[in-house]
């Protein structure tokens, strides 16, 4: 599978589930272990494990391999390992501690996603 679709359909499984602050990092000149990271939040232990589960199950659908999967148990931080995109779903207290988008290049080297909000009713 294509690098790019694999990023863009990461991205589209988590916006399914609803999760919050989507951050995509090209960490390529940074690392040999991957292409891309992508970082989200949820809510709960409960969205943590849906989220990850979804994007095993859109990605498998695509063709693509997942070569692991760590922390569902806990379901505060769950990485999910495609190889070139490597994703992490992270409650916002883990998120906040470990700051991986810091970690990896800061903000030139991020691109969060806004989505649309609807307006505001006075």
């Amino acid at each position: 599978m294509e690098l790019e679709a694999m990023k863009d359909a990461v991205v589209v499984a988590l916006e399914d589930i609803k999760a919050r602050d989507i951050v995509v990092m090209n960490v390529k000149k940074l690392t040999s272990m991957t292409d891309y990271m992508i970082v989200a939040s949820a809510d709960s232990n409960r969205q943590t494990r849906a989220l990850s589960d979804n994007v095993q199950k859109k990605l498998r659908e695509l063709g693509a391999h997942i070569l692991g999967v760590e922390g569902e148990e806990s379901g505060e931080w769950v990485l999910v390992d495609l190889g070139g995109v490597v994703v992490h779903i992270m409650q916002p207290k883990i998120r906040e501690y470990y700051n991986l988008e810091q970690l990896w290049g800061g903000p030139s080297m991020s691109k969060k996603l806004e989505l649309p909000h609807p307006p505001s009713h006075p």
